[in-house]
């Protein structure tokens, strides 16, 4: 068997939980303001050094609404011009949908990568 067929343990139950939470903690943003950011750091932050899992799949949702939150800013500059509306609506959609994908991954153990995403935390 080479070292790309070596099979990975699948995380615990309680350690898949926390990293799906991780994810789903960015709707927080629809409660108040950057809970998108606030919640995954905040979980990210009390639960990473419990499992390697979940200090990368934290790290990965927090980079995510990082970006997203990056991007936001960026569609309400662009606002002015009108076309910044219309990527606003197809950025909600992109997020949500992706939030609920990452989570599902974590929840099986998968770990999840978002795509067009900065990682600024390491």
């Amino acid at each position: 068997m080479s070292d790309s067929q070596v099979p990975v343990p699948t995380p615990s139950y309680e350690a898949r939980q926390s990293a799906m939470l991780c994810h789903l903690a960015a709707f927080l943003g629809f409660v108040f303001p950057f809970g998108s950011v606030v919640g995954p750091l905040i979980l990210w932050q009390l639960k990473r050094e419990k499992d390697g899992f979940i200090d990368d799949q934290g790290k990965e949702a927090l980079n995510f609404q990082i970006t997203v939150a990056i991007a936001w800013i960026v569609c309400m500059v662009l606002a002015f011009a009108v076309i910044g509306f219309f990527l606003m609506i197809a950025l909600a959609v992109a997020t949500v949908v992706l939030t609920i994908i990452g989570s599902i991954k974590a929840n099986k153990g998968i770990a999840y990568r978002y795509p067009l995403t900065w990682r600024l935390v390491k």
